[in-house]
């Protein structure tokens, strides 16, 4: 039965949203906020004119590590030597996490004295606060320790507490009558729940035709109030017939959570009420008058970044609640929630009863955008523009609820994903839409926290995970994570967060100077912040739009036909929700949705996912969408949208007048309206809907656009959609297409940015259609390439607008020395083509043969157990090799960690002059190395495909090659710590190769 209710009003979703970006709390930062957070001035941000611009990145823009405590628990000194070891290998700063789930008895950590937000701990704060001002660093803070939010002094029964609405069930048959105590709910409180409150008690008919699973039908039309017949806790009711009735009760109680692994202080912290203003006063009151002293609001202005919020993992056996829910749902729909309320109730996560299926959907849509604007208002909002009056901004993961993610995206100032709970790249492309309509620069992403990963992760997996997530619009990396150096109890090599996890190997790595690889990490560091540069540069470019009905992320569920088919062909897409319709930057101009960026070329709308894929759309949406395509932009609509629904309970004559709507949109000449996920990409090519990039085959390669007043930025990686795709990737060798946006004319030229070196050089082979660039793209899966399309002389770069090849059966084409040259690895005659349409000759006479080393010498830091948690001890193993194999394979290195040089003399022939050069290829090495060539230490190693061009570096007769790599500690762990680390197999580190030497002739040909 749908009612007749008077119109929704009151604070809607909208401006929930609006509020959340006002002029008001921008100007809590000043000018510089107010213009980030406009499209158009962000546009012109961080142009990239010099080549130091991108071989030596910003502090700002490098990546930060997460960085966890065993409370307060720490020393100020240490914390002072651990930022300058973060610094000192170029990272750009830090996030305080009061972590500790590897130690079993917390009662070591003497919370009493050494809690979260103890005076030790401000004091371990304000000593990371003054070092990362020293060292250019910035520090964020977790809003409380571990998660959910919560703050000391906050009991279950507080008015600010989390909150859940319990249900009691008594069934009656055959008209027996209910006499006797309101039933009690199915679940006890929690363990310091004392009070819990009759919210309201019902009766409703069973209708089995309704049921469905664990859902128990329910007729609507029989829902009967019965909470004015309680007395003193008893109720005396006969149902009107003698079919199955039920009668239940909801009890409003605290759910008594308390953050992850506590506790954490002294008194104990619990969760908070992430949809009151009650919940998020306690937050704010309690760093303001506990935490907050005056010396740490002037560090925070002189080092702080962000206060952080993690994933909003709320538990409860019940639905999640708040007091304010019944009046926020009528000011949203009209209407009063109880008589709906059997449809929204939760029994640990499961829904409990069931209206005809349209209705239930409907019902628990309106519920749970309800509880999306409460959430986006009450907490995130307030907390931003609380963040801002310190200086300081708002990153939050905004999921792990049915709340509206992408709206939550864009209210904040650094929206933040994870590799480990998001499922594919659409989950990251979700929180993109809601960051760049919003106009925000940074979308953040918690990275590299596998199950089991502890001591066991190599810096190849964490790239090739992180590869795709940069391409779906993640430009800052907070790696999971870097642990305070002890904590009672540990043992070697320190104190980890996560690890023992249960008993076994814990979640990611435990990154620092206890681990072997960290002898390279400034390697790995300048490559992300070079990433990390040019993604935050200028403003995003995407082909489409992809319309939302419902918001959530973390789910894994993509858009047809773009994510399946568009993605491996070039094409780009983000998500919008409704909320972002209403945003200053949603307009159409030139056919183009939010023109000042990202300039979505398309709008595509289909079926709600997580609603049965009903063809639904609200009527304030069909309005927006219906002046989007009026205005000019192109428009494709999956499913049947002629007979759309409204997505929540529709007022009387409401879906006629989205019917109408629709019509008149699908009547439109610039709007395509098809049945077949398969005809999607037909549609757009019959509105002149094209991709910036596109690929001459189908394939992994994943690319991201952003532009500046100078120049187009491609991001390229050979990638995956989810860590789960099969098969894995392959290597990848075809044309590539980009086009040109910024105005450069004839003048514009392609560049290479070389991620691990820094350098820049002018791209010396592609053809030319206009704006369209085309070139030849050859990458192993995981690998990256940085193009750039901008005017002659950006970067630095002396090789200007001079004849480049279109064509060559030479193996490559370069700029070198302001001159075009070409390489060959074999004898031969080559033929160039040059822009000028000129053809070259080039001939080769000889190239030395290539040459494997069969003979190394190995020298092995191997690093124990030392004399305390925190100590290492360093073993010499000496050996000389026949054969490269696995330390694993090696009797005297089979459970070693650590550091180890190879080195092998390679003679070559007389005939090597200043034209021959070499490529190293060291084919299987793990983890990281360098290369040193006659004493000389080379560029980076490219981790992910790693082959060294030495260029001119090697001479006619004995040369030394050095090749230093790094490794894990699982192996030693295994044998040092059994017990953890003892039932899994050993791991194959090292250089397993095989090595070779490949070299080339190179020669000017223009």
């Amino acid at each position: 039965m749908h009612e007749t209710h008077p119109r929704r009003g009151g604070m809607t979703r909208r401006s929930v949203l609006a509020a959340g970006l006002t002029t008001g709390v921008l100007a809590a930062l000043g000018p510089a906020a107010e213009a980030a957070a406009s499209p158009a001035a962000s546009a012109s941000a961080g142009s990239a004119p010099t080549a130091s611009w991108f071989a030596a990145p910003a502090r700002a823009v490098r990546p930060k590590f997460r960085w966890w405590w065993p409370d307060g628990l720490v020393d100020p000194a240490e914390i002072a030597r651990e930022i300058d070891q973060m610094a000192d290998a170029g990272f750009g700063g830090a996030e305080i996490a009061a972590v500790h789930h590897s130690i079993s008895d917390t009662s070591v950590l003497d919370t009493a004295h050494h809690g979260w937000g103890s005076a030790p701990w401000r004091d371990g704060v304000k000593a990371a606060l003054r070092q990362a001002a020293r060292r250019g660093l910035t520090v964020d803070l977790t809003l409380g320790p571990s998660w959910p939010v919560a703050v000391p002094g906050v009991t279950p029964d507080d008015e600010a507490a989390v909150k859940e609405l319990a249900y009691g069930k008594a069934t009656l048959t055959g008209g027996a009558a209910f006499d006797g105590p309101v039933p009690a709910p199915v679940y006890a409180p929690a363990s310091g729940v004392t009070v819990q409150k009759l919210f309201a008690v019902q009766a409703a008919r069973v209708d089995t035709a309704y049921s469905s699973g664990k859902a128990t039908g329910l007729d609507v039309d029989s829902v009967t109030d019965l909470t004015n017949r309680v007395a003193d806790g008893n109720l005396s009711w006969t149902p009107p017939d003698s079919g199955t009735w039920v009668v239940l009760s909801y009890w409003q109680r605290g759910s008594g959570q308390q953050p992850e692994a506590g506790p954490h202080s002294s008194p104990a912290a619990y969760v908070i009420d992430h949809f009151s203003a009650a919940g998020n006063a306690a937050v704010t009151r309690y760093w303001d008058t506990a935490i907050l002293d005056s010396t740490l609001r002037k560090l925070l202005k002189a080092a702080g970044g962000a206060f952080f919020e993690d994933s909003v993992e709320l538990e409860s056996k019940g639905l999640q609640w708040t007091p304010g829910l019944p009046d926020a749902f009528r000011a949203h729909t009209g209407r009063d929630l109880l008589p709906y309320l059997p449809a929204v109730i939760l029994d640990n996560s499961n829904q409990v009863f069931a209206f005809e299926a349209r209705l239930t959907q409907e019902i628990r849509h309106d519920f749970w955008e309800t509880v999306s604007n409460l959430f986006n208002e009450h907490h995130l909002g307030a907390l931003k523009k609380w963040a801002h009056g310190h200086g300081m901004k708002l990153r939050s993961q905004p999921y792990g609820l049915q709340t509206d993610a992408i709206a939550s995206a864009a209210v904040l100032d650094i929206p933040e994903g994870e590799s480990l709970g998001f499922k594919n790249l659409d989950d990251y492309r979700c929180l993109a839409g809601g960051r760049d309509m919003a106009g925000s620069r940074v979308l953040s992403c918690e990275s590299g926290a596998y199950a089991g990963g502890a001591y066991n992760t190599t810096w190849d997996k964490f790239l090739r995970t992180m590869g795709g997530a940069y391409a779906a619009g993640v430009n800052q990396t907070v790696i999971h994570g870097f642990s305070y150096a002890t904590a009672p109890g540990v043992s070697w090599p320190g104190f980890a967060a996560f690890s023992p996890y249960s008993g076994a190997p814990g979640y990611g790595e435990s990154w620092g100077p206890r681990q072997p690889t960290w002898h390279h990490v400034a390697d790995v560091a300048g490559y992300i912040g070079r990433i990390q540069q040019v993604l935050q540069s200028g403003t995003v470019r995407a082909d489409v739009a992809v319309f939302r009905q419902t918001g959530y992320t973390a789910t894994g569920i993509g858009a047809s036909w773009l994510t399946s088919t568009g993605v491996p062909l070039g094409w780009t897409h983000q998500f919008l929700s409704g909320p972002l319709l209403d945003l200053p930057n949603a307009k159409v101009s030139g056919k183009r949705l939010a023109p000042d960026g990202p300039a979505y070329k398309a709008l595509f709308l289909e079926g709600d996912f997580f609603y049965g894929s009903t063809p639904t759309l609200s009527l304030d949406d069909a309005r927006k969408l219906l002046k989007f395509a009026r205005a000019g932009l192109p428009t494709v609509l999956l499913g049947a949208f002629g007979q759309a629904l409204t997505p929540g309970l529709p007022d009387d004559g409401e879906t006629d007048e989205l019917r109408a709507l629709t019509a008149e949109l699908l009547a439109l000449p610039n709007v395509r309206n098809v049945t077949d996920k398969a005809l999607v990409g037909a549609a757009f090519a019959e509105l002149g809907v094209t991709s910036d990039v596109s690929y001459s085959v189908s394939s992994t390669l994943l690319n991201a656009h952003r532009v500046t007043d100078d120049a187009d930025f491609y991001y390229l990686c050979n990638g995956k959609h989810a860590e789960t795709v099969k098969p894995p990737v392959a290597a990848i060798d075809h044309d590539v297409t980009l086009r040109s946006t910024v105005r450069g004319g004839a003048g514009t030229v392609p560049y290479l940015l070389d991620p691990w070196s820094g350098r820049v050089i002018r791209l010396a082979r592609y053809t030319r259609d206009g704006d369209a660039f085309t070139f030849r793209v050859t990458l192993q899966p995981g690998e990256t390439l940085v193009v750039a399309l901008g005017r002659p002389g950006l970067f630095g770069n002396r090789d200007g607008n001079r004849p480049h090849a279109v064509a060559t059966d030479a193996d490559e084409t370069l700029f070198t020395g302001g001159r075009l040259a070409v390489r060959a690895s074999s004898a031969g005659t080559f033929t160039t083509t040059l822009s000028t349409g000129r053809k070259v000759t080039t001939k080769v006479a000889e190239v030395p043969a290539a040459v494997t080393p069969d003979r190394w010498t190995l020298s092995v830091d191997d690093w124990r157990p030392g004399a305390d948690a925190t100590s290492t001890e360093v073993v010499r193993h000496s050996l000389t090799l026949d054969a490269l194999l696995p330390w694993s394979q090696i009797p005297e290195l089979a459970d070693v960690g650590g550091i180890g040089t190879y080195r092998t003399t390679v003679t070559l022939p007389k005939s090597w002059s200043s034209a021959t050069g070499a490529l190293l290829r060291l084919g299987s090495v793990t983890d990281t190395c360098r290369v040193t060539v006659n004493g000389v230490r080379l560029d980076p190693v490219d981790r992910v495909n790693p082959v060294v061009d030495l260029g001119g570096r090697l001479r006619k007769g004995a040369n030394t090659l050095e090749i230093e790599v790094a490794t894990p500690l699982f192996n030693r762990l295994r044998v040092s710590n059994p017990a953890v680390f003892g039932t899994a197999a050993r791991q194959a580190y090292g250089l397993v190769g095989p090595v070779q030497l490949v070299p080339y002739v190179q020669r000017t040909v223009a």
